[in-house]
Parts: C-alpha cells; structure tokens; sequence
C-alpha cells in the first residue's frame, strides 16, 4: 500500500469508523416519516432516462473524432452480437421468469431485453435506422404476447429488466419520428400491465430482501415515471429512495460512517449489483435537475469507495449489520468471495468487475471535482469494455466527461 493509499485509509478509519453498525435500528427511524420530496421537481427534460440530447451529441462527436477511450468502447460495442440490428429474437414469451415453471426463458428473454437497450443506444449514436427499427420491432412483439412474470425473483426481474424497455422507448419517442403514437402506446400498456404493478406491489409488502432488488426496482420506476411524465410518481421514487423502509434505499443499504454496504458480508457480486442500480438512480435524477447523488454527505460515494477499496485488496472496518427484514444479520465477516462464476468457478474477491463505476466517477470526480482514489486505481486497470445486462455497461463511452 502507498502512502498515499495508508494515509486514505487512516482517515477512513479514524474520522469515519466510530463503530460500524446500522445507522437505523432494526431498519426504523424517525427518517422514514420525513418527507421532502417536494423538494425534488423534475424537469421531464425529453430524452431524459439516462441521457439528454446534449450528452447523445458530446458522445456522437468523440466518437467522430475518434478520442479515448470513447473510439475504443464503441468499437467493443459494435462487436456486441446483442447491439446488432440483425439480432434475431429468442421470444416473445407469454409468461418470464428467472426461476420456477417458467425459468427456461431466463436467458433467452434477458437478451431480446438486452438487444432492445444495446439498439436504442446504437441508434443514438449512429442515427442508423436499422437500430431504432430492430429496438422497436423487438419491443412491439413483446407488447403484443407478454401477460406476467412468474417466479420468486418476479421482482427482481422487473427491476432489471423493465429499464432495458423504458430507455429505449423514451429514446425512440422523443428521437425516432417513425415510430408512431399507436406503437408507443402499445409497449406503454405493456409495461404498465406488467412490470408497474411488480414495482408498486414490491414496496407496499413487508420488506423481504436484500437491498440490491429495491435498487434495481426503483431504478426501472425512477425511469418510467420520466417516460410518463408523471410528477408524483418520481417524487414516490424520491422519498423511497431517500427515506423508504427497505434495504435497497440509499439509508439502509450504505454505513454512512464506513462506507460498508448491507450486502458486504453476503458476497461482492451482489453489493456491486445494488450500487450499480444506485448510480443509476442518481444519474436518471440528475438528468432531470435533482441532485441525489449528494445526499446524506454524498453517502453513495462512501459505499463506492469502501467496495472498491475492500476489492483492491485493502482492508476495511467491518461489523454485523442489523438490516430492515431482521433475516440478512448473521454475516460476522466481510465475504471474500463474489459468487459469479468465471468459467465455472467461483472467483475472489475483486476478479470479477462489473461495468457500473464510470458513471459514479464521471459525476463525483468530473461534475464535482472530488477524490475517490480507490476508484481512480480501479478504473486504472479495469475499463468497462464488456456488456453486462445488470448494468448500462461501457462507462469510457456512454457515461464520461457528461454534465
């Protein structure tokens, strides 16, 4: 370790580390009855769900002018068979899940739902037809057959999926004068038929899971309350992820003393998971004029750098955590492992990345001009050229040096 990097982590621990426990016991406090979502008005700036005009013309030019590493994630993106306009569909399926009766059609959904995404993104920044058509023609087979998801992880699903569907439908309706106001209406109903009321049933139930299915389900309601135009609706997203009674809100899922993560002792793969869904979070406000990322002292930042730290190899300050639903609290030690295969076998801690850490950096360390060192090592040596369907993925090019 650098003298740099000791001095970092002295601080950490002599300034930050009083003791870490869950902030709010038993995942009650007085904060979930405050409500200060009216401070939050969105613009519904259109496009808005990820990326505004301004930031499709900032990339379109340096890739035009070939910079990096812009140029050299776009050419890794156009090698992505699921970012081709000659992708063919695996589905449309009636009834998807992850799990149960219906699991077979995992896989081969999550990729019709990639391809939809990835082609709403080439389109933007080629302005290829092609693109926008394969995007809206796979959207509209779905409109036309899907009726439910199934399974245990029905929440989960929607959470993951469901932004896929939502950023390309926003990107196309407000960039794609061929798709008409009847398609946009029909994969609208869909979503709203399917995946809105897994999101809204998902937080009037007791909580029940680990923090990183509320995050992945608020970042696919965040975004359709944009395409929506539906003001109280992102206010809902605001004070749940601000101050809601679940794992997966900024208060419950992140120490704000250390920086440890309600998933830290579960394994690596699903802490990065949920932070990853907060940065989208805060990046889906951002673009409509509020400032989430800077919330309880930029806690999103601490969890960031207490992960990415911890992966790099440093230690960290770890103790038993006390989680909302009271059945995620017997972990007694930070998890060396991340759980994701690579290659069949389980891998250690920090050898299996995900694509999630340029769009923290671009808004802490470009927008703000502040320090997140570990991400800065990290980033040095890992630079998001791979697609991962949990994440937007390719970070150098869709989400760097953005306003």
């Amino acid at each position: 370790m650098n003298l740099i990097n000791k001095l970092s982590f002295i601080f950490l621990w002599l300034f930050l580390f009083t003791g870490c426990k869950a902030e709010f016991e038993n995942g009650v406090s007085d904060i979930d009855s405050w409500d200060m979502a009216d401070e939050f008005e969105p613009t519904m700036v259109h496009p808005g769900v990820l990326h505004t005009n301004e930031d499709c013309e900032h990339i379109r030019q340096m890739i035009e002018e070939k910079k990096e590493p812009y140029y050299a994630t776009y050419q890794e993106l156009i090698k992505e068979p699921k970012a081709s306009a000659e992708y063919s569909i695996q589905g449309p399926f009636e009834i998807i899940a992850r799990d149960g009766t219906y699991a077979s059609t995992k896989g081969k959904a999550e990729s019709d739902f990639d391809a939809i995404y990835l082609n709403a993104v080439m389109w933007m920044i080629t302005q290829d037809p092609a693109h926008a058509q394969k995007s809206l023609e796979l959207m509209l087979a779905y409109a036309g057959k899907l009726k439910d998801i199934d399974g245990n992880d029905t929440a989960l699903m929607a959470g993951l999926e469901g932004i896929k569907i939502v950023y390309a439908l926003e990107m196309l309706k407000y960039t794609y004068d061929v798709m008409t106001e009847e398609q946009f209406t029909q994969v609208s109903d869909m979503l709203k038929r399917v995946f809105l009321p897994v999101w809204e049933e998902f937080y009037e139930v007791t909580p029940y899971t680990n923090g990183n299915w509320g995050m992945n389900v608020l970042k696919s309601y965040l975004a359709a309350s944009i395409l929506w135009n539906d003001t109280e609706m992102y206010k809902k997203c605001v004070n749940l992820y601000m101050y809601g009674n679940d794992n997966g809100t900024i208060a419950h899922y992140i120490d704000g003393e250390t920086g440890q993560c309600q998933e830290s002792g579960r394994d690596q793969a699903h802490v990065i998971l949920g932070l990853g869904a907060m940065a989208t979070v805060c990046e889906i406000a951002w673009k409509q004029g509020n400032d989430l990322y800077s919330v309880f002292n930029n806690r999103a930042m601490l969890g960031y750098e207490y992960t990415v730290m911890y992966n790099l190899g440093y230690d960290v300050p770890f103790k038993t955590w006390t989680d909302v639903t009271g059945k995620y609290c017997e972990w007694t030690e930070i998890s060396q492992e991340t759980k994701k295969k690579n290659n069949g076998v389980d891998v250690d801690r920090g050898m299996k990345w995900q694509p999630c850490f340029y769009m923290m950096y671009n808004h802490y360390v470009n927008r703000k001009g502040l320090s997140m060192p570990y991400t800065t090592e990290l980033l040095g040596i890992y630079q998001e050229l791979e697609y991962d369907g949990g994440h937007p993925s390719y970070g150098p090019l869709l989400f760097n040096d953005l306003k």
